[in-house]
């Protein structure tokens, strides 16, 4: 590791940390010539699968963009920020997890809807407006009736003991 100061190559690992809910190691680092204490993280590098968009071009999957589409959706919404990078990273592991060199985009659309209607009804609404280019305010009810259906029908449990009638 370079010294960002100085750039000597010597330089001593004074601690290690796991950091990022395990998925980063921090390091402190000195330099043997100029002495300075710097940072560093490590993590590991792990392949994304490329996206294939509708019109066939393939572009590498990007998480800043993944991050930029949820938090527009989530525009004045209450989501904390931590629940947003949950789902960023639920989504991200999903995608890894595939084995996949190449996925279609729509499934990361998918997963966005999925993740979003857990988090916050309104901003799942404003996803699937746009994700599913709804033409007129129809198609927002009958997503929103579909949304409510839903929603009550989870809601319905079965009971844990027999009734005694």
């Amino acid at each position: 590791m370079h010294c960002p100061f100085c750039g000597n190559l010597e330089t001593k690992v004074n601690d290690s940390r796991l950091a990022a809910e395990g998925n980063q190691v921090r390091r402190r680092r000195e330099c043997l010539a100029c002495a300075e204490r710097f940072t560093t993280f490590e993590t590991a590098e792990l392949v994304m699968p490329y996206l294939v968009k509708s019109d066939g071009r393939r572009e590498p999957f990007n998480e800043q963009k993944l991050r930029a589409g949820i938090v527009k959706a989530l525009e004045k919404r209450p989501v904390a920020a931590s629940e947003v990078e949950v789902a960023v990273n639920h989504i991200t592991h999903q995608l890894r997890t595939t084995g996949e060199r190449e996925l279609p985009s729509r499934r990361v659309g998918e997963l966005v809807m999925t993740e979003l209607r857990k988090l916050d009804d309104v901003a799942y609404v404003r996803f699937a407006s746009v994700y599913r280019r709804f033409q007129d305010a129809a198609e927002f009810a009958e997503e929103v009736e579909r949304l409510q259906e839903s929603s009550n029908t989870a809601d319905e449990q079965l009971p844990l003991l027999p009734s005694n009638k």
